[in-house]
């Protein structure tokens, strides 16, 4: 694997055209201003309607939070598109477990996209206010990568090791309501469902953003001492 590759992201809902659309160009947007370069975020749906743009009113929250809705057409979920993909993010519980039915494989890399913010406001919180993370000295922070590796070098093996250290911490962000780990679907439903969308992705991908953010690598520690 070339360990420069972009970190691989996979947003996932039904149809693909109203959830995992906005997921996927907000994520794209805000990564390539934490990381230029270091990020290929894409979507399918479970069932998705194939070809279809995504819908106006998710494209409308996209634009509202600086990312661009154009050129969209929804894709079916199969084997091949998870191929190789870093972390999956599904809207909901019940997408998590047809992902795992095409690719087993994924068990460690797939979350919904509400626990998975949860799980890295934890490893904020801990590593604001100084605890040190089991597995922190095998899995590199971006800020103390290895000597001679490139940013989108450390920012790859940051982020390809960031499921398990995010799920060394699932027990200290369990919601008290399942229902909470998922995203609801506004297909076909009024304006206030999508608002309801957006009330409950917008603050997940803002965690997510934020997390890559903080863990940014520099220029200057990537080259290492001596450089």
């Amino acid at each position: 694997m070339d360990t420069s590759a972009p970190v691989r992201i996979l947003t996932v809902c039904t149809g693909n055209i109203c959830r995992s659309p906005v997921a996927e160009r907000l994520l794209q947007a805000g990564l390539d201003q934490a990381v230029p370069g270091g990020f290929e975020v894409a979507s399918a749906g479970t069932r998705a309607m194939v070809g279809e743009p995504m819908q106006p009113i998710s494209a409308d929250i996209v634009r509202t939070f600086g990312g661009s809705p154009d050129h969209f057409a929804a894709r079916q979920l199969t084997p091949n598109i998870l191929r190789g993909v870093d972390l999956v993010l599904t809207m909901t519980s019940g997408h998590r477990g047809e992902v795992l039915q095409l690719d087993a494989s994924l068990l460690k890399r797939t979350f919904t996209i509400r626990e998975f913010a949860r799980m890295l406001d934890v490893l904020d919180q801990r590593a604001a206010d100084g605890v040190a993370e089991a597995g922190a000295a095998v899995v590199p922070s971006t800020a103390d990568a290895h000597d001679g590796a490139s940013p989108l070098a450390a920012n790859a093996a940051y982020w390809r090791g960031l499921p398990a250290r995010a799920a060394g911490v699932r027990h200290l962000s369990l919601p008290a309501d399942s229902s909470e780990n998922d995203i609801v679907d506004p297909y076909r439903r009024d304006p206030g469902v999508y608002r309801q969308m957006e009330d409950q992705l917008a603050p997940a991908i803002v965690s997510i953003l934020r997390h890559a953010r903080l863990n940014a690598p520099s220029a200057e520690a990537a080259a290492g001492p001596g450089s």
